[in-house]
């Protein structure tokens, strides 16, 4: 079995959350579709550069970044790996522990809301459990392991 699962959280009730000082929220735009990939490459994991491409492909882009003086300093996005799931999420390293991931998070969820979801699964959560759980009040689904998910149509599941 791999590590990890799939959390659910409502969209009701979510907090304000406002990232530190000079850095802004804003729903990407396709145009800079290069610029946020690149990010994505440097720094996470190689499959999420094509879950964000779709995520920005979409008619009305599904993801959100965190600038600042001209900079990507992270990215979340929802409806990429499936509908009505949220992620990925990532912040630059240097930039952690300045409320970008809670912002960054807290917004994508609004839109999702906004576009007429009442849960949202974030799915595949390992090392960030307690992230989600603290933010937003995310809870695991039982039985939402990889192998019984989305995740399960990958081809290393096989």
């Amino acid at each position: 079995m791999l590590d990890g699962g799939d959390m659910i959280v409502s969209l009701t009730h979510l907090p304000e959350i406002d990232p530190a000082e000079g850095i802004r929220i804003k729903r990407a735009f396709v145009g800079d579709k290069e610029a946020i990939l690149d990010f994505v490459k440097a720094h996470f994991r190689p499959n999420w550069v094509y879950e964000v491409e779709h995520s920005l492909l979409q008619e009305v882009s599904k993801c959100f970044i965190a600038t600042k003086d001209g900079k990507v300093l992270g990215f979340a996005c929802y409806d990429a790996s499936a509908k009505g799931f949220f992620g990925p999420i990532g912040v630059e390293p240097e930039m952690r522990g300045q409320n970008i991931g809670g912002a960054l998070l807290t917004r994508t969820l609004r839109a999702m809301s906004e576009y007429g979801y009442g849960y949202a699964i974030i799915g595949w959560v390992s090392d960030a459990e307690m992230f989600y759980r603290k933010t937003v009040g995310a809870e695991f689904i039982k039985g939402g392991n990889p192998e019984n998910s989305v995740y399960s149509n990958l081809v290393f599941m096989d």
